[in-house]
């Protein structure tokens, strides 16, 4: 009885070893590809929740802060570390109540909507709640 305890043990322990070196070599693999596709231009989120744009960061020397552009002109310098994902474009966005004639919009163009338009277009997201 001893004998099959002893054995059981030993298969669990042998399990979570190997479980643990997978999952470890799967993290250093994240690590690096967010380590390659982190260059200027792309945008990220911050683990604080914040969306920003890199300016500069050095994936070497990860105690060296990297630049993030929040805002037109607001550039904030975060830790490394504290960029949790890069931030994958969406591919084509269409929106069907504006586009009349099918209009196909890209992600990457800019939407610029008056004042007028984004109180209009709350409004009615409130009425269809």
């Amino acid at each position: 009885m001893e004998i099959i305890l002893f054995g059981l043990l030993a298969v669990l322990l042998v399990f979570m070893i190997f479980n643990t070196r997978k999952r470890q070599k799967q993290m250093k693999a994240e690590q690096e590809e967010k380590a390659t596709k982190t260059v200027p231009g792309v945008r990220v989120l911050l683990q604080g929740g914040i969306y920003g744009t890199i300016v500069s960061y050095d994936p070497d020397d990860l105690d060296h802060p990297a630049s993030v552009e929040v805002a037109p002109g607001v550039v904030i310098e975060v830790h490394s570390q504290a960029i949790l994902r890069i931030v994958e474009p969406k591919d084509i966005v269409v929106d069907a109540e504006l586009a009349d004639d099918d209009t196909v919009v890209e992600a990457d163009a800019p939407i610029a909507e008056t004042p007028e338009e984004t109180r209009a277009r709350l409004d009615r997201d409130a009425d269809d709640k």
